[in-house]
């Protein structure tokens, strides 16, 4: 898959993760045709459409981002605010609310 594609494909990915869930980085990339590119797609989603929902990613621990603009505690804010409940910016039950489609 070319980068461009690649890009493209996480972005529409990411456009589909519902309000209140999230997702990791690895689930994108592995959803995206590439599992082992989970550090592109954390640069995809840094230099990436700002109107995307890039809150609801998170690491394979269900760790905040620490490169999330305005830092982990601006990313805790935005997912409280659609009932994503985090302690010490690891979201609570995250096995239960994460979003990942079937590979």
């Amino acid at each position: 898959m070319q980068h461009d594609n690649f890009r493209q494909e996480i972005e529409r990915l990411m456009s589909q993760v519902p309000r209140g869930r999230v997702t990791t980085y690895g689930d994108l990339a592995a959803l995206a045709g590439n599992s082992r590119a989970s550090r592109i797609v954390g640069g995809i989603a840094h230099f990436g459409d700002a109107r995307l929902p890039w809150h609801r990613l998170v690491n394979r621990f269900g760790g905040l981002a620490s490169g999330f603009h305005g830092g982990r505690d601006a990313q805790e804010q935005i997912l409280a605010s659609e009932g994503v409940v985090c302690t010490l910016h690891i979201v609570n039950n995250f096995e239960e609310i994460r979003w990942k489609p079937s590979l």
